[in-house]
């Protein structure tokens, strides 16, 4: 009963929150900050959900498809709640906190079948925690890239509107996209030398080319190209926007797609 109760209240925390920063979006005249008693409401919900997962948890580290999603989601809040305090970067939440809720309430709706994994392993405690950060730092910069994306509509159409005013200039919504790459393309680049060495620890060779290694690499290689054209072209706009995006599809993919293809598709 009490995770249940947990999830419930996580995700109406998460949503009360998102509809704080909809409704600041949504409002005419000029913007109200409610940044405060959003991040308090976020951070109230991700300590409940938290709480649920380690209640839950198994005492494996695999997970199925929706356990799996709840934890992303959930490290990819606290990530946003965190980083939020010292960057403005608060209206991500506007796609961040629904779908957080959503992950909450799909793990206790639909558990799915939990994997047997491999217990006992620093190392790949090591890679679970670096890869998760990864992907919760280049989800962050998914999203940034899509109110980038809006905001520079906006701004060639002549109609800047109320969600123009509520964000930050365009020039620091670009600074902090890139800055969020960065960080998650370090993370990513890390995941994949520690990969390395877990592979060989369990399955006794040093590469796996499954689906997972195969996307992980593609998406890597997405954000390399990205970064190396932002520093030698001065790439930014509409063409940073739709590279962070493509790079984080590849790498949804590679963490949930394949996962979620195996255990609800192909149900091995």
């Amino acid at each position: 009963m009490l995770t249940p109760m947990l999830n419930l209240s996580a995700s109406v925390l998460y949503l009360t929150a998102g509809g704080l920063l909809v409704r600041s979006l949504l409002e005419t005249g000029p913007p109200i900050s409610r940044k405060s008693l959003t991040l308090g409401l976020a951070a109230a919900g991700v300590i409940l959900h938290a709480i649920s997962i380690l209640n839950s948890m198994s005492p494996h580290l695999a997970f199925g498809f929706t356990s799996a999603a709840s934890l992303i989601a959930w490290v990819i809040t606290a990530l946003f709640v965190i980083t939020a305090l010292a960057r403005p970067i608060e209206n991500l939440g506007v796609l961040v906190l629904p779908v957080a809720a959503i992950a909450t309430l799909g793990a206790w709706l639909w558990p799915g079948q939990l994997q047997i994994g491999v217990t006992g392993s620093s190392l790949l405690a090591v890679h679970l925690v670096i890869s998760m950060l990864a992907y919760a730092f280049l989800a962050l910069a998914m999203v940034q890239a899509i109110l980038l994306t809006i905001q520079e509509k906006r701004l060639h159409q002549h109609h800047p509107g109320h969600l123009l005013q509520a964000l930050p200039p365009i020039e620091t919504m670009e600074t902090l996209l890139f800055q969020m790459i960065s960080a998650g393309f370090i993370l990513l680049s890390l995941t994949l030398v520690s990969g390395v060495f877990f592979t060989k620890e369990i399955f006794g060779k040093p590469v796996v080319f499954n689906h997972h290694t195969v996307l992980s690499l593609v998406s890597w290689l997405v954000f390399a190209i990205l970064l190396a054209g932002r520093w030698r072209f001065g790439w930014r706009g509409r063409i940073a926007a739709r590279w962070t995006i493509g790079g984080f599809a590849f790498l949804l993919l590679a963490y949930l797609g394949t996962k979620f293809i195996v255990e609800f598709i192909i149900q091995e």
